[in-house]
């Protein structure tokens, strides 16, 4: 059963996914490794944890939604620290500029040399980029993201920059104050494989966090407490195993059926893209494969819709005063559409 707020209940660990080799195998410890490090200071919100690591895994972005306090920036930090990865923090304000995020070219003036324009990498140049707060800055400003989140690439001055590999984007947003923001446009919401809602822990794990922090417990001394348990050949070699994951046709067609229906609900006003449909599908193929399995099931797609689709469809603005959600519209889709046997 999910956690309150929780989009996502964690994958089971019990592996029960047959491996042709020991490095597949090995690649899937790792991540589980990854998982269980994080959890050595995050309390709870397994099953947000493992829809970024789903991400992570498909090359995918996520939107993280919730009130301060709920360990966002933790949770991003420690899973860089986790898999090795370089991570970067911008604070998104309604004066940042494009530039802040992306680079520039400054001159370059050297005693005795031409002047000559050298570009100068922004903080978008990292593995993990945390856009904390990313609905309080200018669209100008959410649009310089649009090019890196979508081709790993930043164009500047008619010259192509890659990104590092890999590159994920964890943005944040408050669910509850509106004032002073941005909302994000469809084009930028589209390119988040999940919108995950962080919401607060348990009476019990709340309890743990305290007994944590009273036994000295430093959530900002990461590397005190987060040892790199995987890296990048990890990552290469659990989304080669990924890609073999198997998806019968009928599968292919419940997930054709749902993107489908949200498109000819009458109570919504705009259904999922295409590119939604596909990133649902290579979003139940990695949950498979953290799953245990070596082929994806209904329960994968079901596991994943809401997170993977809420943010992709609209609901009809007199529903919507009425307290219609995006989640209980397809709550009601995946209820009415058939699940193949």
């Amino acid at each position: 059963m999910n956690q309150p707020g929780n989009p996502l209940a964690p994958p089971p660990t019990s592996a029960s996914m047959s491996t042709s080799s020991s490095g597949e195998s090995a690649a899937r410890r790792a991540v589980m490794d990854v998982r269980d490090e994080v959890g050595k200071v995050i309390v709870g919100q397994q099953g947000v944890l493992s829809g970024v690591i789903t991400a992570l895994l498909v090359n995918g972005h996520v939107l993280l939604e919730g009130v301060p306090g709920v360990a966002k920036t933790l949770l991003a930090k420690t899973l860089a620290a986790a898999f090795d990865m370089e991570f970067t923090r911008v604070q998104f304000t309604p004066d940042l500029m494009p530039s802040d995020v992306v680079g520039l070219s400054v001159l370059d003036q050297v005693p005795g040399q031409a002047p000559q324009f050298r570009f100068r990498e922004g903080p978008v140049f990292t593995n993990l980029l945390l856009a904390d707060e990313i609905n309080r800055t200018p669209p100008k400003t959410q649009a310089a993201l649009l090019e890196a989140m979508e081709e790993r690439q930043v164009s500047i001055e008619g010259t192509t920059h890659p990104l590092p590999e890999p590159f994920l984007v964890i943005a944040t947003q408050n669910p509850i104050e509106y004032e002073g923001t941005f909302p994000l446009p469809e084009a930028q919401l589209d390119r988040f494989l999940f919108k995950l809602v962080v919401g607060y822990p348990t009476e019990e794990q709340e309890n743990d966090m305290l007994q944590r922090h009273h036994g000295g417990m430093n959530p900002h001394a990461t590397s005190d407490l987060v040892q790199a348990v995987a890296g990048p050949a990890d990552l290469a070699a659990a989304r080669r195993e990924i890609d073999r994951i198997t998806v019968e046709p009928a599968i292919l067609r419940y997930i054709v059926q749902l993107g489908r229906a949200t498109r000819e609900s009458p109570s919504l006003q705009l259904g999922v893209s295409p590119r939604g449909m596909t990133w649902l599908l290579h979003a139940s193929k990695a949950w498979a494969w953290l799953s245990g399995r070596s082929f994806v099931t209904p329960d994968e797609v079901k596991a994943i819709a809401k997170p993977c689709l809420r943010h992709r469809v609209l609901v009809r603005p007199e529903l919507e005063l009425e307290g219609t959600a995006a989640d209980s519209v397809l709550d009601g889709l995946l209820a009415t559409v058939p699940t193949p046997r």
